[in-house]
């Protein structure tokens, strides 16, 4: 194959179109790559001036455009190459790159035209800049929505402040009714107290069966309301933050001996309180008001939960590392559905029926308890009695 041919084959297969011109802007050859992106057959445009294949402005200043650089040298796309719009056959545009390079055959000048389709790339970029434009519309409401969600929040927010500030208040007005019921309820309950005392001392020269059966449910009654006010004060001032361990030295056995002697005095017929200490010794350092609570509320509930000619042992041990307090009865035990719940503030089991109670004694407890950095246990069977030791780690 010669030259000639080579160059004819390449030119004809090429992908790119490739048009020459010669000086004047006349078409003197047409690959099909560069017919196909026209849409004319080589006779409609070979012999025909170039503009035909361009839309205006072009169109009309392209003669000028050969003539200024044949005279002045000034190239404006010849050799430099730029991105053009080309006109088809039927009216529509398309864009692509044209790159003109200047070729001297047989003594004149013509010029070579490349010509690479830019639709498809165009079309992408198009595509790319909707795409680009969506996500700036969902950028612009996405931060619209946040905002939104921010003015929200910020609302929110000054409502939870005036909530805060009206459960703050109603807190200090839980606290001041609290106060003022438990003084207002401890002045005539003291008075009722004392008054079936005089009657009791009174009615026994009389030896009245029922006068004594009476003042005794004055007096159990008094006791009653008297408990479900400390138990009330204690909530409240744990609530408040208000109650803190201050620790002592004092004697176990006669902490013991006293608590034993005054739960006795409201123990029901023929109930017993067998209190025993064992130990190396007999002194330990914590807060004796706080552990006293705790020892009477576990004794009030044995008494309560236990029926009459029954014992209740309570047990002191004073080891070289930790002090024990055991409190146990034989009474109507705590059913194994209730016990997880045993501690919680108002719980009480399904089996104390008619029993007076507030549910707070065992809530209170576990709570003074902790403030000692003590613990709690307890084991309990339904009519087989319940068993709560307390226990505190002693320092060295």
């Amino acid at each position: 194959m010669d030259n000639a041919a080579l160059l004819n084959a390449i030119i004809e297969n090429a992908i790119d179109g490739i048009i020459t011109i010669s000086q004047r802007g006349v078409v003197e050859s047409i690959n099909p790559s560069a017919c196909k992106l026209f849409g004319y057959v080589p006779d409609e445009v070979i012999g025909h001036n170039i503009s035909m294949l361009m839309p205006q402005p072009d169109k009309a200043r392209h003669d000028t455009y050969i003539e200024r650089y044949q005279h002045t040298g000034h190239a404006h796309i010849i050799g430099i190459g730029r991105e053009v719009t080309g006109l088809r056959k039927d009216g529509s545009v398309f864009p692509f790159r044209l790159a003109v390079s200047e070729v001297a055959v047989s003594g004149r000048k013509i010029y070579t035209g490349f010509i690479h389709d830019l639709s498809r790339a165009k079309e992408a970029e198009d595509r790319l800049k909707e795409h680009a434009a969506r996500l700036e519309e969902l950028v612009e409401e996405r931060t619209s929505s946040l905002k939104e969600t921010v003015q929200a929040l910020e609302f929110a927010k000054e409502e939870v402040s005036v909530s805060l500030e009206k459960e703050k208040e109603l807190n200090q007005l839980k606290s001041r009714f609290v106060s003022m019921a438990s003084h207002e309820f401890r002045t005539p309950l003291s008075a009722i107290q004392l008054s079936a005392v005089l009657i009791e001392k009174y009615a026994q020269q009389a030896e009245s069966s029922n006068i004594k059966k009476h003042v005794t449910k004055i007096k159990a009654g008094v006791n009653n309301l008297t408990s479900i006010l400390n138990d009330f004060l204690s909530l409240e001032k744990l609530e408040a933050g208000k109650t803190h361990a201050v620790s002592s030295t004092f004697d176990v056995l006669k902490f013991g001996e006293e608590i034993t002697e005054e739960m006795q005095l409201v123990a029901k017929q023929d109930q017993n309180i067998i209190y025993q200490h064992t130990g190396t010794g007999n002194t330990v350092t914590l807060d004796r008001s706080l552990l006293k609570n705790c020892v009477v509320n576990l004794i009030g509930n044995a008494i309560k939960y236990s029926g009459e000619n029954t014992f209740i042992e309570f047990n002191t041990e004073l080891s070289a590392s930790e002090f024990t307090i055991t409190v146990k009865d034989n009474g109507i035990g705590i059913p194994p559905e209730d016990q997880k719940h045993l501690f919680e503030a108002f719980f009480r089991a399904h089996n104390t029926g008619n029993i007076p109670g507030t549910g707070l004694g065992l809530n209170i407890v576990t709570r003074h308890v902790a403030l000692m950095d003590g613990q709690i246990h307890f084991k309990s069977a339904v009519n087989q009695g319940t068993s709560f030791v307390l226990t505190f780690p002693l320092s060295s």
